[in-house]
């Protein structure tokens, strides 16, 4: 694959989906709003519902196979478990949405934002549809409904990789959140 020199350091010659600034790749990138000792939160609390988004599915699809009722109980408590850490999550990303102008004015920022936000909508109305009776829910509801948000999550991850790795946002540096 062909690289293309910036400033001393090559880059794939990919042309990207969305805008990118050739700008951003050289200067020192704006840190998240959240942070400990200059560490951004949100790609740390990001994983957790992640991780029992995928669960779930995983468990609703081992359901539909077996019919065995402990699939679907483990899916209820991901479900659980997703909503309640993605809330945190979100909470961390909306204070970078709102407090740093670059993530405002790259659609990446917006997609991310109105995906999230779409994924712990339809995370909720799953769980509530599971309430009271665990695996009458998951056929066929609960499992279009993870399946569903499975992908979201999917292509709402790849835009938070573009506002972090081409956008350079919320990464540990230097530079000012007002800055575009």
């Amino acid at each position: 694959m062909e690289t293309q020199q910036t400033r001393g350091t090559p880059y794939p010659n990919i042309p990207p989906v969305i805008e990118s600034d050739d700008s951003e790749y050289r200067d020192p990138g704006v840190p998240s709003t959240v942070a400990i000792a200059g560490h951004p939160l949100h790609p740390l609390t990001m994983i957790f519902p992640i991780a029992s988004l995928a669960g779930a599915l995983v468990t609703d699809v081992v359901y539909w196979f077996t019919s065995d009722p402990f699939w679907a109980r483990g899916s209820f408590w991901l479900i659980v478990a997703a909503l309640l850490t993605g809330l945190v999550a979100a909470a961390t990303g909306m204070s970078d949405f709102l407090q740093i102008e670059r993530v405002r004015k790259r659609s990446a920022g917006w997609v991310h934002m109105i995906l999230n936000v779409s994924i712990l909508v339809l995370t909720a109305i799953n769980l509530y549809l599971r309430w009271g009776n665990y695996e009458a829910a998951v056929l066929p509801w609960g499992l279009v409904i993870s399946l569903v948000v499975g992908t979201l999550t999917s292509v709402s991850g790849w835009f938070g990789a573009e506002l972090s790795y081409r956008h350079k946002i919320g990464v540990v540096g230097p530079g000012s959140r007002l800055q575009p």
